[in-house]
């Protein structure tokens, strides 16, 4: 298991109340029958987020809102969120009487194959500009925090909508870690809002991240993950890495019937050599 990354060593675990708490005043009003206040889970340990207990999962999660997830102009085909992947089964078939085993080809995978190789790590600089050019995005990136009630920081839509935002309580892009991207999936009046077109990022498609000091981390997509809210992976997202790992969040699975958004959609990505 990597060792626990300290990104979130100054973190403590925290319960707050299901819904928005950030003040009405910090964002525009509501449009009928929008996901305008649903939430992302973001999973905070105190150094040790990869190896959580699961009797002590319950109330050991920092929910932190995020305003303006989208409107049905900005929602895609989404399909149904994907199952919970089985383990691979540790019990393996018992070799036939007679019959000699196989042995490996050669070039052929062994038990001693070579560990993947892990990708050096950047010294922290904050990011300023993503570009997704595969899908035709170029963004500049807000440093959202907390404020002191806990919640996220809202970028402000002015109508034609809002920057995405890095959340500055993760690694920098190309630090050891998750760092986390968030977008909204659409605007007020009726436009795209930043990630609308994430769902169509494929894998092996770069995704480049300009920091403050002038450097530029590179990533490459590895999948893309269709979660619902209600059973969000928490320690698959935002759980220790072995390297520096980018996470793009934004919501899908918009239900008219309530005007909100039920899913996440997650972009994984690593950094490039």
């Amino acid at each position: 298991m990597p060792a626990p990354s300290p990104w979130a060593e100054a973190w403590s675990w925290q319960q707050l109340p299901v819904g928005p708490t950030w003040s009405a005043a910090a964002v525009p009003a509501r449009p009928p029958k929008s996901g305008w206040l649903d939430q992302v889970v973001f999973f905070l340990n105190s150094g040790s987020r990869g190896s959580l207990r699961a009797p002590a999962a319950a109330g050991l999660f920092l929910l932190l809102t995020l305003a303006g997830c989208g409107t049905p102009s900005g929602t895609s085909d989404a399909g149904p969120a994907p199952s919970a992947s089985t383990p691979p089964s540790s019990v393996a078939a018992a070799p036939t009487p007679g019959v000699p085993s196989p042995s490996p080809a050669p070039g052929g995978p062994s038990a001693d194959a070579a560990p993947a190789v892990v990708v050096p790590s950047m010294p922290r600089s904050e990011p300023v500009v993503l570009d997704i050019p595969s899908i035709g995005l170029r963004t500049d990136l807000l440093s959202l925090g907390l404020r002191t009630n806990g919640s996220l920081e809202v970028p402000e839509d002015t109508g034609s909508g809002a920057p995405a935002g890095w959340y500055n309580g993760s690694p920098t892009p190309g630090q050891p870690g998750p760092s986390v991207i968030l977008g909204h999936v659409n605007a007020l009046g009726g436009h795209k809002g930043v990630f609308a077109d994430l769902r169509k990022l494929a894998p092996g498609s770069d995704v480049s991240v300009t920091r403050a000091d002038g450097s530029t981390a590179t990533f490459t997509v590895e999948r893309g993950a269709l979660y619902s809210k209600d059973s969000f992976p928490t320690v698959e997202v935002y759980g220790n890495t072995a390297g520096p790992e980018l996470r793009l969040i934004t919501c899908d699975g918009y239900d008219p019937a309530t005007g909100l958004f039920d899913d996440n959609y997650v972009i994984y990505a690593k950094l490039k050599a």
